[in-house]
């Protein structure tokens, strides 16, 4: 189950309506935050600018020093939410030690906050409302629906309570939609046997962050298997999907380019979004 399908058939749809607001003299702006010198983190702002100036959109950037204060990055994101240039901005992640990132998030702007992180949002999606909705989760529905995997109605187990994956992705996959509208079941490594839900699962998302934590006999054959949990030693990614499962699964997300590309294109749909938002359209 190959992300990159997914994500350029978003991207396709974002294309048009990028060139109606431009048309309407709106151009989207998608904002960025980089604090730091960290190598990859600022290969990831780069892509996203680079991906921003293909679709024929703007990119304000604001890169601060490594030693940047807390009050240097408030400032900061105060200062895109006033820019009419930015319909939806992100603060890079990780920041250094000295940056307290959940506390700049709350200093964003709720209908500017690009990956539908901000208490605002996540309340908006518990609540069904309107609103930008987590990148991942968003791309992991899309790639399932696109991939043609039957969710609704289905029972569905989430390994992993994070705030960026696990949890949104929860209240997502319960929504009435077509989709959607599963029987989602979320744990975590403090559950004892754990496997005894992923086993019974149709669908097992692995959102944990712990290498190979997921492993064959975790699943039940013929099972579809989302990695979404990665950690990395230097450039080396380490799925939380062990690769033997795919002798097991009967579909599953490739060690690269699965969850990945679907989460990029969200964060522009999300964009775009604001930006139709803003103007009305």
């Amino acid at each position: 189950m190959p992300g990159a399908p997914v994500a350029e058939a978003v991207l396709d749809d974002l294309r048009p309506r990028i060139a109606r607001l431009v048309e309407a003299g709106h151009r989207p702006g998608l904002g960025t935050i980089l604090v730091g010198g960290d190598s990859a983190s600022g290969g990831y702002v780069a892509m996203k600018m680079a991906k921003a100036a293909e679709l024929g959109m703007t990119s304000p950037h604001v890169h601060l020093p490594d030693d940047a204060t807390q009050a240097d990055l408030v400032a900061a994101v105060r200062s895109m939410n006033d820019d009419p240039a930015v319909d939806a901005m992100l603060v890079q992640h990780p920041t250094p030690p000295q940056i307290d990132f959940e506390a700049a998030l709350l200093e964003m702007d709720p209908d500017k906050d690009v990956d539908g992180l901000h208490p605002v949002n996540m309340g908006r999606l518990a609540l069904g409302m309107p609103g930008p909705v987590p990148c991942t989760p968003a791309g992991i529905e899309a790639l399932l629906a696109h991939h043609g995997v039957q969710v609704a109605g289905q029972e569905v187990c989430i390994l992993g309570r994070g705030t960026t994956l696990g949890r949104p992705l929860a209240l997502l996959l319960t929504q009435k939609r077509p989709t959607a509208n599963a029987a989602v079941t979320v744990v975590h490594t403090g559950v004892p046997d754990w496997a005894a839900y992923t086993r019974r699962a149709a669908v097992v998302v692995a959102a944990v962050g712990v290498p190979g934590i997921l492993r064959p006999e975790h699943i039940t054959p013929g099972a579809t298997v989302v990695g979404g949990g990665v950690r990395y030693e230097g450039r080396r990614l380490l799925p939380d999907v062990d690769e033997a499962c795919n002798e097991v699964a009967g579909a599953i997300t490739p060690r690269v380019g699965g969850v990945g590309p679907t989460t990029v294109a969200m964060l522009f749909k999300n964009c775009v979004e604001a930006a139709e938002r803003r103007a009305g359209l």
